[in-house]
């Protein structure tokens, strides 16, 4: 059951609106960063209304639409600075996600949350609860005022089967969307909102939350699930029903593809912005494997090293020319790819102006024996390499200058590093700070 709740009785306005009377948060808070995202008006408030269920009825699924119930059971007030709230406790982090184009990032923690700059490096603002606070899941829109966040930890500030809508222009809650279970995930676009549960994902509209799509799922405890961010065309990716299987939407054409991407479960994956490429990790985390979304094809693997690793995440450059891949084994690895031999073209001009664009990964230097030896050593290696510790949890994503990758650790770490597209090897090192600890600074 999937139930909607309204805090207040205006109309919701639209996301894609191109009214400016509501400029976007972060640039409200400072006019510098404005020059980075694109704006994104707010959504003030959520309109009462009650959804058909049969406006669904074709849909083999077992939840009815949303319903509305007013509840006004979670506008607790916020405090901040922290200092307000237990200020010798250490801070316990529960997420870290960056936003929709890699320049910002959040973090759900036991007190609330935090949203911070990639480039320069600051934190841009927070919210600490006074009672509660553990805050499981944040999901950013781009720079705008509305974020989903899902409470989490020992001491939830709200229930982990609620999705609630936060406006940071009213510093609360302005509705909620209620599961049955536990959500394990939430994705933001412009124009939808897509909620992951266990075996299920919801994906709404934002202009209305109404109810457009629900899927069925294998067991997915991690809330694997992707969606791209070109506008106009609505790509998702999720696990399929079988194990090593992914299930790709297309919902411009009203096409499913189903992928079998690996032998053993699915571990992690990534789309590029436009949803044209998938990269693919299995449980397994020797290779990468990147698919052609429209038709399946398998057009590149990669490999991350010989022996099992956890994969924590991969992440595409913005033309899809670098990618990169993170693991437990304590080295964030940067691919070449080469998508354009028989995959869909990219525009010429975004590749021109991209600054991470790319030659081809590196081969063993046993490739010419391609045939006779194991398939190992014809492997297709990563061009740069970054080490950290081994063991930590850390997530990757490509910065927004030439030839950089910022990486975000679960121990408050932020690194910004620079690597060589010609020479690859180590790369170098930029700047460090640990956002849990804003003094300790590189």
């Amino acid at each position: 059951m999937a139930t909607l709740s309204a805090f207040s009785s205006p109309p919701w306005p639209n996301p894609n609106s191109d009214n400016n009377s509501n400029p976007n948060f972060l640039a409200s808070r400072d006019p510098d960063d404005a020059q980075l995202e694109p704006q994104s008006d707010a959504l003030d408030a959520i309109s009462s209304w009650s959804l058909d269920p049969q406006e669904h009825a074709d849909q083999p699924v077992s939840d009815p639409a949303p319903s509305l119930i007013p509840n006004h059971n979670f506008n607790s007030p916020v405090s901040s600075p922290p200092e307000t709230v237990s200020p010798g406790a250490p801070l316990s982090l529960y997420h870290l996600s960056f936003n929709q184009d890699f320049g910002c990032f959040a973090t759900g923690t036991d007190r609330g949350f935090r949203i911070y700059n990639c480039d320069p490096f600051r934190e841009i603002f927070r919210r600490d609860f006074d009672r509660g606070g553990g805050i499981g899941a944040v999901e950013m829109l781009f720079r705008c005022n509305i974020l989903a966040i899902v409470g989490g930890g020992p001491d939830p500030q709200y229930p982990p089967n609620k999705v609630m809508i936060w406006d940071d222009h009213q510093s609360r809650c302005i509705g909620e969307l209620s599961f049955r279970s536990d959500v394990r995930s939430v994705k933001l676009r412009r124009d939808r909102i897509v909620v992951v549960l266990e075996q299920k994902i919801f994906v709404y509209y934002f202009s209305n939350l109404k109810l457009l799509h629900q899927i069925e799922t294998i067991a997915n405890p991690k809330g694997l699930c992707s969606v791209s961010q070109v506008a106009g065309s609505l790509v998702l990716v999720c696990p399929g029903l079988q194990k090593g299987q992914v299930r790709v939407e297309h919902y411009a054409s009203k096409r499913t593809k189903f992928i079998m991407a690996h032998d053993s479960r699915i571990a992690c994956f990534a789309l590029s912005q436009d949803g044209q490429f998938l990269a693919t990790a299995s449980t397994k985390g020797t290779l990468v494997r990147i698919f052609n979304t429209a038709d399946g094809t398998l057009l590149q693997e990669v490999r991350r090293g010989a022996d099992r690793a956890e994969i924590y995440s991969l992440a595409f450059s913005s033309s899809a020319q670098w990618l990169a891949v993170s693991s437990d084994k304590g080295t964030v690895h940067v691919f070449g790819l080469k998508v354009n031999s028989g995959s869909p073209a990219i525009d010429r001009a975004q590749i021109a102006s991209d600054p991470n664009h790319s030659v081809v990964s590196p081969s063993s230097s046993l490739s010419f024996f391609k045939g006779v030896l194991p398939k190992y050593f014809n492997s297709e290696w990563s061009v740069a390499q970054f080490r950290l510790l081994e063991g930590s949890q850390y997530m990757v994503a490509f910065g927004h200058q030439k030839n950089t990758v910022v990486i975000l650790g679960m121990d408050g770490s932020f690194y910004r590093c620079q690597f060589d597209p010609v020479n690859g090897g180590e790369m170098t090192q930029l700047e460090y700070h640990n956002f849990l600890k804003p003094e300790a600074a590189f």
